[in-house]
């Protein structure tokens, strides 16, 4: 995950507007405030990167911690958000010393892709261990071995088609083929999961899932668990 992190980290082209972007942030944002079970909801974003809408989800509960590997996207986080006191910006790591069973709802959307199996797994164990036994962890955006990039420009084009923006789309499609982006992915490579592989994945980890019959964001294509603790796992 590492080259992916330092990648996120860098100055990047990976959306095709400024429009985009800011379109791509509130769509994410209200569809985890959906999942919001309450106004005291205590909500972790897990790897949210630049999170720009992030102050639209923490209105809609009490704490929302935004949790991101990325040193120099955790510092613009912590500036962008600092006059809001809902929300609270944390290293990966210092998720480890959270206290056990605090949080009501994890979402950690577009995130599996970028990680090894082992990560992911690991991922996985921290997860479990904040969930509180009424909890609710979401995993989006998961990629499946039987899509291909086709269907990725499909759903960009259809997105941007219908939000305004085709023209940018259409420009960004072929920077992104010449980009870092486009090297890295094909030299690191994209993680995809079968929906059996994930549900068993979320099984071992102690949780029991679904999938939802609607993803996260503007792609259809990909994949959205929802999961909570298994009865009698630790």
């Amino acid at each position: 995950m590492d080259d992916w992190i330092d990648y996120y980290d860098s100055t990047h082209t990976i959306y095709a507007s400024k429009l985009h972007r800011d379109l791509h942030f509130q769509g994410i944002a209200r569809d985890i405030v959906s999942y919001i079970p309450s106004a005291d909801a205590v909500v972790l974003d897990y790897s949210c990167g630049e999170a720009l809408s992030a102050a639209k989800v923490a209105d809609a509960c009490m704490t929302l911690i935004l949790a991101e590997p990325a040193p120099g996207v955790r510092g613009r986080l912590i500036a962008r958000f600092a006059p809001n006191t809902k929300i609270r910006v944390r290293s990966l790591d210092e998720l480890r010393n959270m206290p056990e069973g605090s949080i009501d709802l994890i979402v950690m959307n577009s995130v599996a892709q970028y990680m090894s199996g082992a990560d992911f797994d690991a991922a996985l164990a921290v997860i479990r261990r904040l969930l509180k036994p009424s909890g609710q962890f979401v995993l989006g955006d998961v990629l499946r071995p039987d899509v291909g990039m086709g269907r990725d420009v499909l759903a960009l084009l259809r997105f941007a088609a219908r939000d305004g923006f085709l023209k940018d789309a259409l420009v960004g499609l072929v920077a992104t083929a010449l980009s870092d982006y486009r090297q890295l992915r094909t030299k690191v490579g994209l993680q995809r999961y079968s929906e059996a592989d994930i549900l068993a994945r979320l099984k071992r980890a102690g949780l029991s899932a679904v999938r939802a019959p609607k993803n996260i964001g503007h792609n259809p294509w990909r994949m959205t668990f929802v999961a909570r603790p298994a009865t009698g796992t630790a």
